[in-house]
């Protein structure tokens, strides 16, 4: 150091400076202007500099080496250090003398101290605009100091800081250039000093508990709390007697954040305090709420109320929660955006919306409430959005009285009751939400309630997806259905809505559910996978099913039972467990124009006294008959195609009733229509041709009405009557049958040959005593002639039945028949169907 200073001025101290002469008396603040210009000239920020007096030459000399030390050599640390003692505006101009202390003089250390020590907070504030604060990493944030960016934009405000503004006041030199701040003791005195000319309505509130305080706000102001960490936390305001905040006209850019707002009684439950709350905002005025914590703990009233025409504030990142009351409540045609809030475990609901309010409420999180979630009635609105609605000890939203909100897009799901309850005349639209996970249905709709339910999923909830009872409407449309523990729809009760578009799938229960009464137009929906019947209608309902696809069931597709009837049309019915339709126990439903397939254990089955008028369908390819008529069940059948049976297409026994007209029954495995135990059928007109087997078989003692019907190639031939069957017979045409059991019979075949073990021709059988056949075994003519010859035989009657000894059954083989099987009994009818236990698990 001494070496750079030899020379003429070496004599002198390298720190003597040349006087200059004072600049002309300016105070500088650190506005936003006058910091953008802190890297710009002095002449810039300052004003014109006043000549400098004449000096000698040698003092010129002198004293150039000195700035030259001060400005280029003295060490950084040294400068930041002698930087660290200057307050804001000081900076701004030391940032003035050259660029090496424009760029100290703007280091972020210095920036936070100076920043933490008048606003407290440990993460710059930011303030880009009006109503806008956001905290930012400092270390993440795109410009090198957001420290001083912020000290910038919040510069010119008020501080409430109790026991500071003595302390500022009387230290006027200490605080020099800091006149533009305010401090004060209370925000009360805070608010009285909106009028002063130089305060531009922003008020900090640093940390502490204030108490008691009058805060009714009627101007645009500003108040934001101000404190280290969680501001929120540190900054309480809180009263005792009356609303904590009170919002009136003339507050309509007002904004507060940042803090912890508490309305906390004394005496909790005094009527009284009905009409007090944390936060009152009443007509015409919209301020924003703004990350603010928000707590109640008296038991009436509601800790924010929004009330009246005009109300209209936003309040958003919020926390309204553990209040002993209602957490958020809009009425009498208030408005406003709610968003991103917090909204938990108060003791009422977390919103209620009432009187034709009509909020707009978008991200919220409402959730372990002691009551419903969301509430509203008596004409409340709103739209809600994006909202998660979850484990509330009732409904996660309840619609009551008239209320009309649209619900999008939101997750409504563990409540411990239901999901969305509409009842009391509600309405609503409830659009792609996601419904799921509750105890109780996903959507109850009762009392003469009409919603729109449309393009919702509601999931694997522990009962039903959608319950409609007690006169309930609505629209159900394009929603996906699926996993629920009860039936995915349930309709009773007289209600009606309009079921369309949905898809219903893989429950554990039922898909529909009709009963008691239940009514509603179901159609075009796809109902598949479910554990009990596709759809159930009973006990009076009288449903409209119309061009829906019910399938691949693991039971039923359609149950009819128990006085169910409706209309069943156009529907596509096809791949289940059990048969496509079941009809019993007085149910009379109207069957019409559907197709119902592949079901394997026939197409429709009509039992226990069922009825039903089944018309014009198409039933085919069904595992066993097309349409199965027992026990006293008397349909009619008119103008249906059932064809291409994996079985019969017709199958009536066991006192099995029914008119069967104009049917056209064709290529089916076995008899198009057989007629056993005790059955007594009409048919009429049909046509029965182009069967695999026989074209009419009537045994065990049935009796049949047979008039004007068609019969024609049909393999075993037209007509088979059993032994002691007497028929009515009128106007039938038995023609051009292929006849294969007489051409066996007289070619000396067994008829073995031409069944297999899969028909049952009809002809005369025989036992062989000899041979010990028992009463499970049969014989046919040739068999009895070439392979029993000599033997004890019997003659048994003229039924169905295959050749045991053809079949290679009985203990000698069949001389006639080829390889053997391994089939041991021949059966006299076609196996029964399965009956639907449905009923055993309701």
């Amino acid at each position: 150091m001494v070496a750079e200073e030899s020379g003429p001025g070496a004599q002198n101290s390298p720190y003597q400076l040349r006087r200059k002469t004072l600049l002309p008396k300016r105070t500088a603040c650190p506005t936003k202007s006058n910091m953008e210009g802190a890297s710009t000239s002095a002449t810039e920020n300052f004003g014109h500099r006043a000549k400098r007096a004449r000096v000698s030459g040698k003092s010129q000399d002198l004293s150039a080496p000195a700035e030259q030390y001060l400005q280029e050599k003295l060490p950084d640390e040294v400068v930041l250090k002698i930087f660290s003692y200057l307050l804001e505006q000081d900076l701004c101009r030391a940032a003035c003398v050259c660029k090496r202390f424009s760029e100290l003089a703007n280091d972020p250390i210095l920036w936070k101290r100076l920043y933490m020590e008048v606003f407290e907070y440990t993460r710059p504030m930011m303030h880009p605009e009006p109503g806008k604060f956001y905290q930012i990493n400092p270390e993440e944030y795109e410009h090198p100091n957001p420290w001083k960016e912020s000290f910038q934009q919040l510069y010119k405000g008020a501080h409430v800081k109790p026991g500071f503004a003595e302390h500022f006041y009387s230290n006027p030199a200490r605080y020099k250039g800091r006149e533009n701040m305010l401090y004060y003791d209370t925000i009360e005195d805070a608010l009285g000093g909106v009028q002063e000319a130089h305060f531009d309505g922003l008020i900090f509130v640093h940390s502490g508990i204030y108490t008691d305080e009058w805060i009714y706000i009627e101007s645009p102001i500003t108040m934001i709390g101000a404190a280290p960490g969680k501001v929120a936390d540190k900054v309480i305001i809180e009263n005792t007697r009356d609303s904590t905040f009170v919002f009136m006209e003339g507050s309509e850019d007002a904004y507060v954040g940042y803090m912890t707002i508490r309305f906390n009684p004394d005496d909790k439950s005094a009527q009284h305090h009905n009409a007090h709350h944390c936060l009152e905002i009443t007509v015409n005025c919209s301020p924003i709420i703004d990350h603010c914590i928000i707590r109640s703990t008296c038991t009436v009233g509601s800790a924010v109320c929004v009330s009246g025409q005009g109300a209209c504030p936003t309040i958003k990142h919020c926390n309204i929660s553990d209040c002993e009351n209602v957490g958020l409540y809009i009425t009498d045609h208030a408005q406003g955006i709610y968003e991103d809030n917090e909204i938990s475990n108060n003791a009422l609901a977390g919103i209620w919306v009432k009187n034709h309010g009509n909020p707009i409420i978008r991200r919220n999180h409402i959730h372990h409430g002691r009551d419903v979630g969301v509430f509203t009635f008596d004409h409340g609105m709103g739209y809600f959005e994006s909202c998660n609605i979850h484990r509330n000890r009732i409904a996660g939203f309840e619609v009551k009285a008239y209320a009309n909100p649209t619900v999008v897009r939101c997750e409504i799901h563990h409540g411990q009751t239901g999901g969305i309850y509409v009842h009391e005349k509600g309405r609503g639209q409830f659009i792609e939400n996601k419904i799921y996970a509750n105890n109780f249905a996903g959507v109850w709709i009762t009392s003469n309630s009409d919603p729109t339910i449309r393009g919702n999923s509601i999931f694997n909830g522990n009962q039903g997806g959608v319950y409609i009872f007690g006169d309930g409407r609505g629209l159900i449309e394009g929603n996906d259905i699926y996993g629920n523990a009860l039936a995915g729809i349930q309709i009773r009760t007289n209600s009606c809505p309009i079921v369309r578009h949905n898809k219903i799938h893989d429950g554990q229960h039922g898909g529909i559910y009709v009963h008691e009464k239940g009514q509603g137009v179901i159609e075009e929906n796809e109902v598949y996978s479910n554990t009990l019947a596709g759809v159930w209608v009973t006990t009076g309902s009288t449903p409209v099913l119309r061009r829906n696809r019910i399938h691949s069931g693991k039971q039923v597709g359609v149950y009819f039972y128990d006085n169910g009837h409706g209309v069943l049309e156009d529907n596509d019915i096809y791949n289940h467990m059990y048969s496509g339709v079941q009809i019993r126990t007085g149910s009379n439903p109207k069957i019409r124009r559907n197709k119902i397939w592949g079901g394997q254990n026939g197409g429709i089955l009509v039992y226990n006294s069922g009825l039903g008028c089944i018309e014009d369908n198409e039933i085919f390819d069904n595992a066993m008959a097309g349409v199965w008529i027992k026990t006293d069940s008397n349909p009619t059948l008119r103008r249906n195609k059932i064809h291409d049976g994996r079985d019969g297409g017709i199958c009536i026994f066991n006192g099995g009733r029914g008119l069967l007209e104009e049917n056209d029954i064709f290529r089916n495995a076995q008899a198009g229509v057989l007629i056993s135990t005790n059955s007594h059928p009409v048919l009429r007109k049909n046509r029965i041709f182009d069967g695999f087997a026989a074209g009419i078989e009537i045994t065990n003692h049935a009796t049949a009405t047979l008039e004007g019907n068609q019969i024609f190639n049909n393999r075993f031939g037209g007509l088979f009557l059993a032994s002691g069957v007497n028929v009515t017979m009128k106007d039938n045409k038995i023609m051009n049958n292929q006849d294969a059991i007489e051409k066996a019979v007289s070619r000396g075949q067994c008829l073995y040959k031409i069944s297999s073990y899969t028909s049952y021709p009809m002809h005369d059988f025989y036992r062989c005593h000899t041979c010990n056949t028992t009463d499970r075994n049969a014989i046919c003519v040739n068999c009895i002639k070439k392979c029993h010859q000599g033997h004890d035989v019997e003659f048994i009657r003229h039924d169905r039945f295959f050749c045991d000894c053809g079949a290679g059954t009985l203990s000698n083989p069949c001389t006639l028949a080829g390889e053997p099987t391994h089939d041991t009994d021949t059966l006299y009818d076609s196996a029964p169907p399965i009956e639907s236990n449905t009923l055993q698990h309701n």
